[in-house]
């Protein structure tokens, strides 16, 4: 989508951050590709390492990021329509991934023996393992993907068009 009007620097850098939230809900999706591919992980993780350490605080320190974006940002009508809508879309996009997560580690993964062991390793019954490492890999570098275009779009000035997800972020935002 084009520029909806003139937007600061100030405005694309806060437009551009809450994109990392979803990078870093991701990172457990990646474990297959850590493991794979160790040097590039240390690349792709080190500008994550900030807002990881913030982001695992503690355990519902997600869930208090997620609250506070949704109401003091989001809903904040004086803010810029652009910060409003970048937020709103990184959060859609990690609500979709909570979904996701939901869906494997609670419904299908105990049909397939998935469990999560501390830290980024995963492990999966030899017979899915194929299975589970594909997903896995798609659902990771999805949203990497999603999370990168957003950023660089706004970095533009541009709204970044993500097909369903910006339809639904138009919806909810006035």
């Amino acid at each position: 989508m084009t520029v909806r009007g003139a937007t600061t620097p100030q405005e694309r850098i806060f437009g551009a951050l809450p994109y990392l939230l979803p990078m870093v809900e991701s990172l457990v999706f990646g474990s297959f590709f850590f493991q794979q591919f160790p040097q590039i992980s240390g690349i792709l993780l080190l500008p994550l390492l900030p807002v990881m350490a913030i982001y695992n605080a503690f355990p519902l320190m997600g869930l208090i990021i997620f609250f506070a974006l949704f109401i003091l940002v989001v809903r904040n009508e004086s803010l810029p329509h652009f910060i409003r809508f970048n937020t709103l879309q990184a959060i859609m996009l990690m609500i979709c991934l909570s979904i996701i997560k939901v869906l494997l580690f609670s419904v299908i993964g105990p049909l397939i023996g998935l469990t999560i062991a501390p830290g980024l390793q995963v492990a999966v019954a030899p017979a899915a393992e194929f299975l589970v490492e594909i997903l896995f890999n798609f659902v990771f570098f999805g949203v990497m993907a999603a999370s990168i275009y957003g950023i660089v779009q706004v970095i533009r000035g541009h709204y970044p068009d993500i097909p369903t997800l910006s339809d639904m972020v138009y919806m909810q935002l006035p």
